[in-house]
């Protein structure tokens, strides 16, 4: 297990209003999460103030992260890849871009995001939970995860960094949001709307001890 940072240039690419986001006459903090939490429109499409928007896929976005999870992992045509979160698939699409063959799986328990997937791989993308993977043992070749498990409720996040290491075989990778001080912590709290575990990179190093998860892993800070 190592801690490898892939997605922190792409997370800092974004600017983020902390007060903003939870004092909007509109859209405050709470009415934001009920509406993010039921993983539909308002969450991928609908007003920024809610979540993302209007998440679409931008050419060379996602590009940058899969090319150092590929040279990283050394993925090679007919490799299996799954996507735990997978949302509407752009990350596993620009798989396909950099390495024409690499066999794509998706699962996310968004049915919107499904339904509104990448075209070219939509056949590649399913509905379904972290927790209950609908795979065999070891049948990938990489696994990742990325602002997924700390969405989950501690019972769930049991159940899923067992399954994430049970369907893959060496390489795994995930990321999750955190905290290091009081700051990061009360931005992240300011900031999410779909959050549930709120760990220290100390307390996930915990879960990840207590599951027996043996990948790798990062960590996305509010700083």
């Amino acid at each position: 297990m190592a801690y490898i940072d892939f997605m922190s240039t792409l997370h800092k690419s974004t600017r983020r209003d902390y007060l903003a986001r939870v004092n909007d006459p509109e859209y405050p903090k709470e009415r934001a999460a009920e509406l993010a939490k039921k993983w539909g429109y308002e969450y991928w499409d609908g007003d920024r103030r809610i979540c993302y928007g209007g998440y679409k896929y931008l050419e060379g976005r996602w590009e940058k992260v899969a090319r150092a999870l590929i040279e990283y992992y050394k993925i090679k045509p007919k490799d299996k890849i799954l996507d735990i979160g997978c949302g509407k698939g752009f990350l596993l699409f620009d798989f396909t871009k950099i390495v024409p063959g690499v066999e794509i799986y998706g699962i996310d328990i968004s049915e919107y995001a499904i339904s509104h997937g990448k075209e070219e791989i939509k056949d590649h993308l399913q509905v379904g939970r972290a927790t209950s993977l609908p795979f065999a043992d070891n049948t990938f070749d990489l696994v990742i995860s990325i602002n997924t498990f700390h969405n989950l409720y501690n019972y769930e996040l049991d159940k899923a960094l067992r399954e994430m290491e049970r369907v893959g075989k060496q390489c795994k990778y995930l990321c999750a949001e955190s905290y290091r001080n009081e700051k990061e912590k009360v931005n992240l709290l300011y900031w999410q709307v779909t959050c549930e575990t709120f760990c220290t990179p100390e307390e996930w190093e915990w879960w990840f001890f207590h599951t027996g998860y043996t990948g790798d892993h990062s960590f996305i800070y509010f700083e």
